[in-house]
């Protein structure tokens, strides 16, 4: 189990370019739920971006708007698309970011140096079978009716976008959080691309095995309310990563124990050797 470890820099290896890490938001979130690790990575010395998906953040989209992941998706690949031939990023994704992770180490394997998949949907192929559902989608419906839907092609198509209600934020969400982020996390969510999310089916048109080119670490949030630990084994076992660290968190890690898992981000860069 990790120990939480303070604020500190970390000394790179002579002559080595401090690494760039990119960081991908899960449903409803945007870049801004990254301001803890982003100042962390920061005053360590290293690179951070960190991408607003469609309909998410400040993108002007409507999540109603959105069919298809690929259309979800565009900032990342825009971003590895422009990204220089010869340097290579940590791509980090959280929940349903899990599934951008995918499909940019399908489609950049040579620019992305390590995937981490935070408490994240981690599938080879994304959501292409009922067990995929079954293990990278969350089930809440335990709790009742926890969503809010959008019907962006009418009430008589599938919902488009969804929102967890504000009454149910807390106890799935941020139940180990501050509440200062619960606050944050109330003024900033937006409701997702549910529709879109569904259809992230990631290989149809990739060379075969280019997923596995890039090498993987999963982190486990162990308190997790929507992705459950038992979720998370599941993934891991269907596609053992290289890597598998614990943290003692709920869903957002960034906000309820953020010096923790920032000192696991270093620990993954280190494992590969990009620190």
């Amino acid at each position: 189990m990790a120990e939480e470890n303070q604020e500190e820099t970390v000394d790179l290896k002579p002559g080595r370019k401090p690494p760039h890490f990119v960081l991908i938001h899960g449903m409803s979130l945007g870049s801004w739920c990254w301001y803890k690790i982003k100042c962390l990575i920061e005053v360590s010395g290293f690179t951070v971006t960190c991408i607003d998906l469609k309909s998410s953040g400040i993108d002007p989209s409507s999540a109603d708007s959105l069919t298809t992941f690929d259309q979800y998706n565009q900032p990342l690949i825009d971003f590895l698309s422009s990204f220089p031939e010869q340097e290579q990023v940590i791509l980090v994704g959280h929940s349903a970011g899990g599934l951008s992770v995918t499909s940019g180490i399908q489609r950049f394997p040579k620019k992305i140096c390590l995937a981490v998949f935070i408490g994240a949907s981690m599938l080879k192929y994304g959501l292409q079978t009922d067990e995929d559902m079954k293990d990278g989608v969350p089930d809440l419906s335990e709790h009742g009716d926890v969503y809010e839907l959008g019907f962006g092609l009418g009430p008589e198509n599938p919902p488009t976008s969804a929102i967890i209600k504000p009454e149910f934020r807390r106890k799935l969400l941020y139940h180990m959080s501050p509440q200062q982020e619960c606050s944050l996390a109330a003024l900033m969510m937006r409701p997702a691309p549910i529709l879109a999310l569904t259809t992230a089916k990631l290989d149809e048109e990739n060379e075969k095995g280019q997923e596995e080119q890039v090498p993987r670490v999963y982190i486990k949030t162990l308190l997790d309310r929507v992705m459950k630990p038992e979720q998370q084994d599941a993934m891991i076992r269907r596609w053992p990563p290289s890597q598998v660290y614990e943290l003692e968190s709920d869903h957002s890690p960034f906000f309820s124990n953020p010096f923790v898992l920032f000192g696991l981000l270093i620990k993954a860069a280190v494992s590969v050797g990009s620190i």
